[in-house]
């Protein structure tokens, strides 16, 4: 994805998991099949991975099993985890799904000169191609200013990171920031940089759970395009005449 140079007002980034698509279990059959490979150990727990990062969670997985993470088993664990995505992405379709209306949201933002749109994700760099990949999700993103899960185990870093390489890429601070995802870790995060947090309850979250962790504006889904684009419109404010009552698909909730 290219863009001119100081044209960027708005950067919008996006979680994945839960928010752009859902690939529930897929996680967890790629970390039995790594722990195996990598330490001998059979996967016999694994956190809840809602807002977490690749970082958190592989030192998770191997602390709950009384293994040491350091560093080179972290990156052997990473190496491993991006093989075995690798191998299985042409099978990920038929695994799960893109949420409905995740692909109209993406291209209605991509056709906006000043708008830039990356990733918050906990996913590795890798993965997170693999899984958007499968379902066209890939095409409207900038994935070099991406903040992955390998950066920290801390997801408002990521944020920090996103923020501080869009800016040096495109040359200008954006005027407005927001994050979109399904979990009060992508809601805290963004406020941590003061940047407008979107909740969507599509990942189990409620509503009032994303709005205690600081979210502007919750979302159900993403289905009502028209929704979608007016709160990132409004910096991630919801209209003033809109409560928190649920009305149907995309509504403000």
């Amino acid at each position: 994805m290219s863009r001119i140079l100081g044209r960027m007002r708005s950067l919008v980034l996006w979680d994945i998991d839960l928010t752009l698509v859902n690939l529930s279990g897929v996680g967890y059959d790629w970390y039995e099949q790594a722990l195996s490979e990598v330490t001998g150990h059979a996967l016999e727990r694994f956190p809840s991975c809602a807002g977490r990062t690749e970082q958190w969670i592989t030192a998770e997985v191997l602390r709950s099993h009384g293994l040491e993470a350091g560093t080179a088993t972290v990156r052997r664990m990473w190496d491993r985890l991006v093989a075995i995505s690798a191998a299985g992405r042409d099978s990920l379709p038929s695994r799960g799904h893109a949420l409905p209306g995740a692909g109209r949201a993406l291209a209605a933002l991509a056709e906006r000169p000043d708008v830039v749109q990356s990733l918050v994700t906990g996913n590795l760099p890798e993965i997170a191609r693999h899984k958007l990949a499968a379902f066209g999700l890939d095409t409207h993103l900038d994935f070099d200013i991406g903040g992955y899960g390998s950066l920290s185990e801390l997801r408002d870093e990521l944020v920090g990171h996103a923020i501080r390489r869009a800016t040096g890429k495109h040359g200008l601070v954006p005027e407005s920031i927001v994050v979109i995802g399904d979990s009060p870790h992508d809601v805290t995060a963004a406020r941590r940089h003061d940047a407008r947090a979107v909740g969507v309850t599509t990942g189990g979250s409620a509503a009032d759970d994303l709005y205690e962790a600081g979210a502007t504006v919750v979302l159900s889904d993403l289905v009502d395009t028209s929704s979608v684009l007016h709160v990132l419109d409004q910096g991630g404010s919801a209209a003033p005449d809109v409560d928190r009552a649920g009305r149907g698909g995309g509504s403000i909730v």
